[in-house]
């Protein structure tokens, strides 16, 4: 069993929240993934790494009870949150398996699709995550996966050099703790060496304003993520308090914009 406090962002209530508002976010971009890679009435699908489970109550209502989702998640707290969601809403068609994607698997090729999403960058092997997406999936089946592709894309307009300080710091935790921020390049090759062809590799960057509901999910990264890292003793408490002071007066300036990091939407096919 894997440890709940080896997860870099943690399993706390804070991070649960931040996950819902990340989610609704990044709901209507993960829709369209969806689409465009077939998932629809009936489909049977993985949620690998499904997090507390937002993702799975979306793929529940989406395939219906003639469908089936299978959720896989290492955390017992986001694993358990996850089927008091589904339960809450009467799911039959849902089994959420508490795993270590670092583990061998026992899947079945009876999938239509696998969908994971900024689980990739926190896995140390790649082609063991990607081998349980093509182990999953019938022949013709899609994976799709929104991972980071340029995270250093995510700066201030005008330049804030406090949230410039601020994503250095936060990647270097990531590879501190041997997750890759910008994993995506990696994952293309995978899953060509995979038996897998690429059907698309879109990137995903915005622009995005005060008004924008994704800066409240940049907004609440940074909130939460200073505190986590003056916790582990990367900085100081008074970086931390310096870099929210600093970005709650820069988002009160009419002029104030963000890129956001730069996520590659891939999907995949698996050809036999």
């Amino acid at each position: 069993m894997v440890h709940e406090q080896e997860y870099v962002l943690g399993t706390h209530d804070e991070e649960l929240h931040r996950l819902g508002l990340q989610h609704r976010a990044w709901r209507a971009r993960m829709l369209d993934a969806w689409a465009a890679a077939g998932i629809t009435v009936g489909s049977r699908v993985v949620d690998l790494g499904c997090g507390p489970g937002y993702t799975t109550v979306d793929l529940a209502e989406l395939v219906g009870p003639h469908g089936e989702v299978l959720a896989i998640e290492r955390s017992a707290r986001f694993a358990a949150v996850a089927r008091d969601q589904c339960a809450q809403r009467g799911f039959k068609h849902v089994q959420v398996v508490e795993a270590d994607l670092a583990d061998d698997l026992a899947l079945t090729p009876t999938f239509d699709a696998v969908w994971c999403r900024w689980v990739a960058m926190f896995v140390p092997n790649l082609p063991r995550l990607v081998q349980h997406a093509s182990s999953a999936l019938r022949p013709g089946g899609s994976v799709i996966f929104h991972e980071y592709v340029n995270y250093a894309s995510w700066r201030a307009i005008p330049p804030l050099a406090s949230l410039d300080s601020f994503v250095a710091e936060t990647m270097a935790s990531f590879r501190d703790a041997d997750a890759t921020a910008d994993v995506a390049p990696l994952l293309i090759p995978t899953l060509a060496a995979t038996g897998f062809e690429i059907v698309e590799a879109t990137p995903l960057l915005f622009t995005i304003t005060p008004a924008d509901f994704f800066w409240h999910w940049l907004r609440s990264f940074i909130m939460s993520y200073t505190h986590r890292l003056a916790e582990s003793g990367r900085v100081t408490e008074a970086w931390s308090q310096h870099v929210h002071q600093d970005f709650a007066a820069f988002e009160q300036s009419s002029d104030a914009r963000m890129l956001t990091p730069t996520v590659l939407q891939v999907i995949a096919r698996k050809t036999s």
